[in-house]
Parts: C-alpha cells; structure tokens; sequence
C-alpha cells in the first residue's frame, strides 16, 4: 500500500506543479546572447530548488534563473517551462529566495521583476536584483581593427524595502552618506570603525542595520527609513 501511495505521489507531482508553470520558447535574440562572452544566467546548470506556491504547496525541481527574460526555468518532459510570475509563487535556490514582486520605486514608479530577498526584519527588507550590462559585437573595432565578441555582464543592485516603496541601496561610501544624509557622521563614524565595505553583501546589511537603530532610537515606531526622503524628492 505504501508503494502505491509514493507511486501516485510521484505521478501526480508534476500535474499539481505544472498549474503554476507554464511552456516557453527562447526567442532569436535570447539563442543569440548565448554567443556572447558571459551568461544570462545566475548558473548555467539547473540547481537544486523549491517552489513554493501559497495555495498548492511546496515542490522539489531544477530550476535555474534567466535574468535577461527574468524568469525562473526548468523543464518538463524535455521541454523549457518556467515558473508563472505571480507574487503568491516564489522559488529557493540554493539557499537565495526568489520572489516575484510589483514594489514601486520612491517616485513612485514600478518596479515589478524578481528580487532575491537578503535581509528581512520587522521594520523593512534588504532585496537584491540582478540586471545585465549587454555590449553588442562588432564586425571591426576602429581603434584595433579586429572584431569585437558580444559580451554579457551581470550587475547587482540592492534596494532597502518598506510598505511596497524601494531605495536603491548606493554601493560607495560618498552616495551612501548622502543617501542618509541624516544620520550622515554616525555611519561616517560607524564604516570607520567597523571598517566596512560597502561592496561586500554583508557589511551593506550591517550598515543598513545600523542606520535603522540610529532613526528608531529617536522616532515613533510608526515613522519608517524610507519617510523623509520620500517627501523630500
């Protein structure tokens, strides 16, 4: 009996994961950048993943993530499916949760794609988006004249989250501060001593933290990060 319950298990895996996926083709253009120097991809191969879907349930599958369709893929029976996009779906690979979200930026313009929750306390969230630098090829290159080889580079961005609204997250120390010009000589004070670098995933979430203890510790809980610079733009 046990048998023929994990043999039914087994058959009926991939029809209730397939109501949240959907078949795709690979356009002209995507089988293109496959020529380029670099990858679309996090990781070319498929990597272990769950799927997480808030109504049907939780699935195990291969999944890897193509940032120029911003899309999370996989196959079934041979062919190329990806997740559906919707906010009530999300995917974990290899310990990076995926989440499809509509966040609006603080002018209030939207930004909907998948973003790889980092940080997440009660007060805000710390995302990650993966975006590419695409440099087309080119038959001859005036100043060397050789030909150029299309070339793909993955940029990261990171954004600060609170009730929907994103700030993007400087990665230097000069736009950082002027960013959160308020607490502008307690960070200064604060990257000194801990000697933080901000291209380093890890010390951007620790000064982020500590930017949230500094405004907390005089503000009503009610009051968030994002408030005096949403109306000060």
């Amino acid at each position: 009996m046990r048998k023929i319950l994990h043999v039914l298990f087994f058959l009926a895996t991939p029809l209730l994961f397939a109501q949240f996926s959907q078949p795709i083709e690979l356009t002209e253009k995507v089988s293109e950048l496959e020529k380029y120097a670099g990858s679309v991809y996090i990781n070319k191969e498929y990597q272990k993943a769950n799927v997480i879907d808030e109504k049907s349930g939780t699935y195990d599958t291969r999944l890897k993530y193509n940032i120029y369709t911003d899309a999370l893929e996989h196959t079934v029976g041979g062919k190329l499916h990806e997740v559906i996009k919707t906010p009530t779906t999300y995917a974990r690979i290899d310990n990076d949760y995926y989440y499809y979200c509509n966040f609006q930026s603080d002018r209030g313009r939207s930004k909907r794609g998948y973003y790889v929750l980092v940080e997440m306390n009660d007060l805000y969230r710390v995302y990650k988006k993966y975006d590419l630098k695409i440099t087309e090829p080119k038959e001859m290159d005036p100043m060397t004249g050789s030909a150029v080889t299309g070339k793909i580079k993955v940029v990261t961005t990171f954004y600060l989250e609170e009730d929907g609204v994103l700030q993007e997250l400087p990665m230097n120390k000069k736009d950082f501060l002027s960013a959160f010009s308020d607490k502008e000589e307690e960070l200064k004070q604060y990257i000194k001593k801990e000697k933080i670098r901000l291209k380093k995933e890890e010390d951007l979430v620790r000064l982020v933290a500590r930017y949230n203890a500094l405004k907390y510790s005089e503000t009503s809980p009610s009051q968030n990060l994002l408030s005096n610079r949403v109306q000060n733009n």
